[in-house]
């Protein structure tokens, strides 16, 4: 379906980004602040995108969708021109920006495309990104073991995606300007303000089990570098898995998901960062000691265990919240406030876990992030059967 390619071919740049990242700092000379500094360009450049795309993109989908995938492609080949890092910064300002619109057209695309084929698309749609961000990963790694060059990389990513807007032929053109709405300007942002916080506490824990997994393995339950990058893709695969299932069953209760995601989302992480500690198992298993020896020891299988159980409890939750915001709206104001709300959880991630590792350690800072299932059960609460 194009929409799903659409959305892998998005997922192959993020797949890849990360393991490009020390051959870039390594190729400028970075030091870790100026990559920092550099990478905090992409959500600067997201936000206002998200809210520009928004306005323009309704009732053109299949334009939107396909101009955006071509600017994203150019971005990310400019990534590889940056000799410096302001010029880094700079490309990475277009990458944010140009992935931000890219975010809102396909899933206003896929909100058309669910009402007016009355398919359920959200799930499978979404699930081809960790996909393809798990595929992507390593096969960067194989390509750099291979002799080839960053630039060399971008630019091949960057023919994949643009290569990828020609099965956007396939798609109905949109009916131009956007549909009417079906109630006052005022109740739909507040209904999208409501969604899009309880997607962003889901965004927050995934963005957080990205950046800090593997930190925590390594540095708090001696995994080896091996083991310790596995974590990543065991949530991102549980995240598939949740995804796929729901979309293989009847149509799932918006307030069973809520229930799933805040009481399972929640204990995983919880379980994800103190798990090793809680039940001791720093050295009480049989064979303990020959398992830790290979980085595997038991509070890293309980770990990654954790991680496993978040990503299967939260991954169906936001495409079913952008779902449920495209059938009540069809003009799609709400499909664009719930994406560009929610984007705001993989900005206050990283600051919010950097904040709370400072004063509880990582492990905890991690567990504390099962609070933020809380509102999603209190939503559970209220919601209607």
């Amino acid at each position: 379906m194009p929409l799903i390619a659409v959305c892998a071919a998005w997922a192959v740049f993020w797949g890849s980004w990360s393991a490009l990242l020390p051959a870039i700092k390594d190729e400028l000379g970075l030091t870790a602040g100026d990559l920092g500094l550099a990478l905090s360009a992409v959500p600067v450049g997201a936000l206002p995108a998200m809210a520009l795309a928004g306005r323009l993109a309704r009732g053109r989908e299949r334009t939107a969708l396909a101009t955006t995938l071509i600017l994203f492609a150019l971005a990310v080949a400019a990534i590889g021109l940056a000799g410096t890092a302001w010029q880094l910064a700079l490309a990475l300002l277009l990458v944010g920006a140009t992935s931000g619109a890219l975010d809102i057209a396909l899933n206003l695309a896929t909100g058309r495309a669910e009402r007016e084929t009355g398919r359920r698309l959200f799930q499978p749609v979404h699930a081809a990104f960790p996909v393809a961000v798990i595929a992507a990963a390593p096969l960067t790694g194989l390509a750099r073991s291979y002799g080839l060059g960053v630039a060399t990389v971008l630019v091949i990513i960057a023919l994949i995606v643009a290569a990828t807007s020609l099965v956007l032929l396939a798609l109905p053109q949109g009916r131009g300007p956007q549909e009417e709405s079906t109630g006052d300007g005022r109740r739909l942002w507040g209904a999208a303000v409501v969604l899009g916080v309880l997607a962003a506490c889901v965004l927050i824990v995934e963005n957080s089990v990205e950046q800090w997994s593997v930190l925590l393995l390594e540095e708090h339950r001696g995994a080896t570098p091996l083991v310790a990058s596995a974590a990543p893709s065991v949530y991102m695969a549980a995240l598939t898995a949740g995804r796929l299932v729901v979309q293989a069953l009847p149509r799932v209760p918006l307030k069973v998901l809520y229930v799933v995601a805040g009481a399972g989302g929640g204990a995983g992480i919880a379980l994800a960062g103190l798990g090793g500690s809680i039940f001791g198992l720093g050295g009480s298993l049989g064979g303990e000691a020959a398992a830790s020896a290979a980085g595997f020891g038991g509070g890293v299988v309980v770990s990654l265990v954790g991680f496993g159980l978040t990503g299967l409890a939260l991954g169906p939750l936001v495409p079913a919240l952008l779902s449920r915001a495209a059938a009540d709206d069809p003009s799609g104001t709400m499909v664009w406030g719930v994406s560009t709300i929610s984007y705001t959880g993989f900005v206050v991630s990283p600051l919010l876990v950097a904040g709370l590792s400072g004063w509880l350690g990582l492990p905890a800072a991690l567990a504390a992030l099962g609070l933020l299932g809380l509102p999603l059960l209190v939503r559970a609460a209220i919601e209607r059967p």
